[in-house]
């Protein structure tokens, strides 16, 4: 039996990445394509979630059946429950039937909950929509999809664009959802997020570059085989805890805005500042360290950063804070958590075995950041 820490050495052996040439960690036009695009797909998806969530609860309760909270909040929450359930088999049924044809599949039938959401007259219309959603579980697709298309060199680069995307999409969608459902209600906001799904279809048919047909020949993964690879089932508990933590904050971190004297509608005041600050610095961190050799000491250090983050959250909850404190703490978790969503699953495409990048990529992978509710 392997000892821990010899393969506490494989995932560092991965992690301390040899300093490269400029050529090297030169994006070339074929990759600045895929990435580009398979980003798009990522915005375009998670704009239509991010809208509706940050109003989600206030508009569920106008409809039959909204008067209960617990059928409110599985409502809201199903989405990711079937999601859940479905990364895996639609990561492995794309190293099986291909990346694209999964990719189209899913966004059909994450467009078909949209619509069935958008159409709903009661709560348990809603339920059956947000659950059809989940279930086009394409995340583990795209993002094998875009390890299949970069370099080792280049990855972490592009899974910052797609991880950027995302939460470019969370801060616009907080500035948007109050306007746009004043307009078009909850419904409209979903007929809005299949419309959106409909684009990213369009993206993956016309603008995504053809895919490799590489992993077509090669043996077929198990998912045993992924779920006993050590240095994977490290990057998972780590996203686990990640996303735990975002989950966990976003509860309450618009109550402590509220607190601080800011009214609701006017927290992306502080959330979009801090968001694309963070861009900023993840820039002109992550990508020149790691062209250094320093990508694990600067995913250490984002580690440090956020739980830091959490410590200060914690004090100010007894202490009371002001919007600018706040701001700065919300400032400093986002550039944490961009180079943990760059790097993360870039570490995992390397260290899975590529016959199977499929399945592995869809354990750590990007996933809708929680609004506030």
């Amino acid at each position: 039996m392997v000892s821990f820490s010899a393969r506490s050495a494989t995932l560092q052996a991965f992690m301390t990445v040899s300093p490269t040439p400029p050529s090297a960690t030169t994006m070339t036009p074929l990759e600045r394509r895929a990435s580009a695009s398979l980003a798009s797909i990522f915005a375009l998806r998670m704009l239509g979630l991010f809208l509706v969530l940050p109003v989600f609860a206030l508009e569920a309760a106008k409809y039959p059946g909204g008067d209960n909270p617990a059928q409110v909040g599985l409502a809201m929450g199903i989405y990711g429950l079937t999601q859940g359930l479905l990364q895996i088999p639609f990561g492995m049924a794309s190293d099986r039937f291909g990346r694209k044809r999964v990719i189209v599949l899913g966004l059909l039938v994450f467009a078909a909950g949209s619509f069935l959401a958008a159409f709903a007259d009661s709560l348990s219309g809603l339920l059956m929509g947000r659950s059809l959603q989940g279930a086009g579980a394409v995340s583990a697709a795209v993002t094998a999809l875009l390890a299949d298309q970069t370099r080792d060199e280049v990855r972490t680069k592009a899974m910052a664009l797609v991880g950027g995307s995302i939460a470019l999409m969370f801060a616009l969608s907080l500035l948007l959802a109050p306007v746009l459902v004043a307009h078009i209600g909850l419904g409209g906001l979903f007929g809005l997020t299949g419309a959106l799904a409909l684009a990213g279809i369009a993206v993956v048919i016309w603008g995504a570059p053809p895919e490799p047909l590489k992993h077509k020949d090669q043996a077929r993964g198990k998912l045993s085989e992924v779920l006993r690879h050590p240095a994977l089932l490290r990057l998972n508990f780590g996203v686990f805890i990640l996303h735990a933590v975002q989950l966990a904050m976003w509860v309450a971190i618009p109550a402590l805005l509220v607190q601080a004297g800011l009214p609701k509608d006017e927290h992306w005041w502080v959330y979009l500042p801090a968001v694309l600050a963070s861009f900023v610095v993840m820039g002109a961190s992550l990508f020149p360290l790691e062209k250094r050799g320093y990508l694990r000491a600067v995913f250490l250090a984002a580690i440090g950063l956020i739980a830091l983050v959490q410590l200060g959250l914690l004090w100010t909850a007894a202490s009371g804070f002001g919007i600018w404190g706040y701001g700065l703490l919300l400032f400093a978790f986002f550039c944490g958590f961009n180079v943990l969503e760059a790097s993360q699953p870039s570490l995992a495409s390397r260290v899975a075995p590529s016959h199977a990048r499929g399945a592995p990529s869809s354990l750590p992978t990007n996933q809708p950041t929680p609004g506030p509710s």
